[in-house]
């Protein structure tokens, strides 16, 4: 995948950032459990190889779009730094559109952090990237932002409920 990454001509980044209301560990746990992300972002996670949490070189299969269209999806985790709370994906999208992805989650207190979602978009050379670009146009900057605002309406869901558990002191 990572050859593919070389191999664009015209790139486009967004980078959405937004303060999440809920502790950093449980951003970093809806991230870092690939097998659920269907439960938040706009997928549909066929496979997880190898299965379980988060490892460096894993592969998330994906579909979006309407159930009938099944557009493929491949995430690839390249690094994770559990400390620093560092992602990075690559990405490939249909039509030959690559994205790589840098998120990483700051802490701002004990029951806050700010959330940063850098996409790096790459298209294929020629006629064909310039297609796919004016395509993907609108979702180059909707597409990560919708992203991020799905991801911080679960955790603060997912925080809320910890909070009103009795279990929970």
């Amino acid at each position: 995948m990572q050859s593919q990454m070389l191999k664009t001509d015209i790139a486009h980044s967004s980078c959405p950032t937004s303060i999440v209301n809920a502790p950093v560990e449980i951003v970093w746990g809806l991230l870092t459990h690939p097998q659920k992300w269907g439960d938040f972002y706009d997928v549909r996670v066929t496979s997880v190889e190898p299965a379980g949490p988060a490892v460096v070189g894993q592969t998330v299969f994906a579909e979006s779009g309407p159930r009938l269209l099944h557009l493929a999806l491949e995430f690839r985790f390249i690094k994770i730094d559990a400390v620093k709370y560092e992602l990075r994906l690559d990405v490939e999208l249909p039509f030959g559109v690559t994205v790589c992805e840098d998120l990483n989650c700051v802490p701002i207190g004990r029951d806050q952090c700010r959330f940063n979602y850098n996409c790096g978009f790459g298209f294929p050379m020629g006629w064909r990237g310039m297609v796919a670009r004016m395509l993907m146009r609108r979702e180059l900057n909707s597409g990560p932002a919708d992203s991020l605002s799905r991801l911080r309406r679960a955790a603060e869901e997912r925080y809320g409920a910890t909070r009103s558990s009795p279990d929970m002191p």
